[in-house]
């Protein structure tokens, strides 16, 4: 299959290109580089020995999208552009809603007008809010508790009455699948292509790689009085290539006809959680250096812990996660050794 993949040059669309390459598909990237570089797709190619188009655009361009349906024979599209901050959503929501709504909506506008109904949406564990109860079934009631959770829960329910409106009509064409993942980390086994955001990190482990390798001072562990066992937040942290090779497997589910029903969400995860300071001292280990922390008050939009039942990947994908903490911390440390001021040094 030929796979159109947005925002393919950032964190989690590159590592989904090297799976994508290596089951066997073609590819074509779509990328802004809003928040992200050339570079990362120059070593997927190098990591796979396959070439494949870039185009540089933005998903929210109509004119960009029709010439790139209709330059290249697109099969399906996996959907990774978008804003990811939990707490720069909390301070710019309409950023957040102007470029993870509204640039899913032209997207499907053109997947619709180009008649390709096959879409692998990047959805978040954030739709499912402040749960009850975890581990986190696929069927727990759904809210959000910041704007990033809300965009992606806004896209989730578009979507899926997309394809109720098709089902109305008889048409019944979009096959869709909402990947509602945890916390990716770690990097590619080869140190190429890893975690590499402009400015402060905003997720833990980059921010925990950049302190150990001296180019953050200290990290800020936001919250020591969650009612958890060390009173930081918990959560499920996946390697990078266990999710981006969850996608193939729903990908290629999808395309086999293996369900007539055209929405499906899959969470993907460990199904295990980790506080901070359990993931701090994790690092640690694999990293031989120490990590400078201070505690600091709660973020806005966070929750306590979060961690996923993934017993239905599992039983209609076949997939679970095969790496374990050890491996995602060893992944990243290595990753940052090799590029000690990221991919722009």
């Amino acid at each position: 299959m030929k796979v159109l993949v947005t925002g393919g040059a950032g964190y989690i669309g590159s590592h989904a290109c090297v799976a994508l390459l290596e089951a066997g598909h073609d590819i074509v990237v779509l990328d802004n580089f809003a928040n992200s570089c050339m570079t990362s797709l120059d070593r997927v190619k190098q990591i796979t020995g396959e070439d494949f188009p870039v185009v540089e655009g933005d998903v929210n361009h109509h004119r960009v999208l029709d010439s790139l349906f209709n330059s290249h024979d697109i099969d399906a599209v996996m959907h990774f552009a978008g804003y990811k901050a939990v707490g720069e959503s909390c301070e710019k929501p309409l950023l957040y809603y102007r470029n993870n709504v509204a640039g899913t909506l032209s997207l499907c506008e053109a997947m619709q007008k180009h008649q390709v109904a096959l879409l692998i949406f990047s959805s978040s564990a954030t739709v499912y809010g402040d749960p009850p109860t975890v581990p986190i079934k696929e069927d727990f009631p759904l809210t959000a508790t910041n704007p990033y959770g809300r965009s992606k829960l806004m896209v989730e329910e578009i979507l899926r009455d997309l394809v109720s409106a098709e089902q109305l009509t008889g048409s019944g064409a979009w096959q869709i699948a909402l990947m509602r993942y945890f916390n990716p980390v770690g990097a590619h086994p080869s140190g190429l292509i890893g975690e590499d955001p402009n400015g402060i990190p905003n997720n833990l482990l980059p921010y925990i790689s950049q302190v150990a390798i001296g180019r953050l001072p200290a990290l800020s562990v936001f919250g020591s009085d969650y009612p958890t066992i060390d009173g930081t937040g918990i959560r499920d942290y996946l390697h990078v290539m266990d999710l981006a090779e969850g996608h193939v497997r729903a990908l290629d589910y999808l395309a086999q006809g293996k369900s007539t029903s055209g929405c499906h969400t899959w969470n993907l995860g460990t199904g295990k959680g980790y506080s901070v300071l359990e993931m701090i001292r994790a690092f640690e280990s694999a990293s031989g250096k120490t990590v400078s922390f201070k505690m600091a008050p709660r973020r806005a939009g966070d929750i306590a812990a979060c961690w996923a039942d993934t017993s239905k990947a599992e039983n209609e994908l076949g997939w679970t996660a095969s790496r374990g903490l050890s491996e995602m911390m060893e992944d990243s440390w290595r990753w940052q050794l090799g590029n000690p001021q990221g991919y722009r040094s």
